[in-house]
């Protein structure tokens, strides 16, 4: 891999985190998976367009596109080797060949200028040390008339679902895990506005999404994937096993609220954020 500016992240996805994403990523793209409609379509990839996924993770965003742009190709970008991995197998077994997948930092790696006519994430941007250089770089990877098209999460709040969902859990969560370190970086509308402002884009459009995130099959599945998650897990980890049994099981009851027949369903919320380069920083 070449030159790398986000360091932590890179040491953080290829470890345990990043493992067990790779290893459950049919859990987390269920859990994020209706979202993808909503960021496609403000994405608008044609037919032969050329898509950067910005940290695709295990490449489920990077294959709709690459099926989107069947004329064009698809190229998926990620710090996490064992993600990248389990990418390259699914892309195989659904035989998607206009897809590569490339592990970098996005924020430096060497792009072709003007290379893609979108740039699309599904929350990855998040965890840039340097926002500012790092969409200052990636809009120059845009062609003139591209577009950005990214998904983030909106400010949780202490009477939203999920807070009423994991209450139990809340108060022994007090650290963040290595992966998740950067998750709020991009929760402010304004600060969402100045950065690409900042980074030579225009037209910056910023709209609230809701949309149900599937958990698990039932409360005690949920649970015991949340369970699972690196932060639950970071977090839990000098606790003893009756103590974490015990937080379990109210989360589990807790859970009960949510369990439909279609899955344990908690509202989430998210922004979807659209945007141009600016014509006169598309020519430097």
């Amino acid at each position: 891999m070449r030159a790398v500016a986000n360091r932590q992240q890179l040491e953080a996805w290829n470890d345990w985190e990043g493992i067990h994403w790779a290893e459950h990523s049919e859990r987390y793209n269920a859990m994020m998976g209706a979202f993808n409609a909503p960021l496609f379509a403000a994405a608008g990839i044609s037919a032969r367009a050329r898509v950067l996924d910005i940290g695709c993770g295990t490449g489920h965003t990077t294959r709709i596109a690459a099926q989107q742009a069947h004329e064009g190709h698809a190229v998926g970008i990620d710090l996490s080797a064992p993600m990248l991995e389990r990418a390259r197998c699914d892309a195989a077994a659904e035989s998607v060949s206009n897809i590569v997948f490339e592990q970098g930092d996005a924020q430096v790696h060497p792009f072709p200028e003007r290379g893609f006519d979108a740039l699309i994430s599904r929350g990855g941007v998040m965890f840039f040390n340097d926002h500012i250089a790092a969409f200052t770089h990636l809009r120059r990877a845009l062609a003139p008339g591209g577009r950005l098209a990214f998904l983030g999460p909106q400010p949780g709040g202490p009477d939203s679902a999920y807070a009423r969902a994991t209450a139990a859990l809340s108060p022994f969560l007090s650290e963040v895990s290595p992966a998740a370190r950067g998750m709020g970086s991009l929760l402010d509308p304004l600060r969402i506005r100045q950065v690409l402002t900042a980074a030579g884009f225009t037209d910056v459009d910023i709209v609230p999404v809701e949309a149900p995130m599937n958990f698990g099959v039932d409360a005690g599945d949920a649970a015991d994937f949340l369970f699972a998650m690196g932060p639950t897990r970071y977090n839990l980890r000098a606790l003893d096993v009756a103590t974490v049994s015990r937080i379990r099981a109210e989360v589990q009851e807790a859970l009960e609220e949510f369990e439909t027949g279609e899955g344990v369903l908690i509202p989430g919320s998210v922004w979807i954020v659209t945007a141009s380069p600016e014509q006169a920083a598309a020519t430097t």
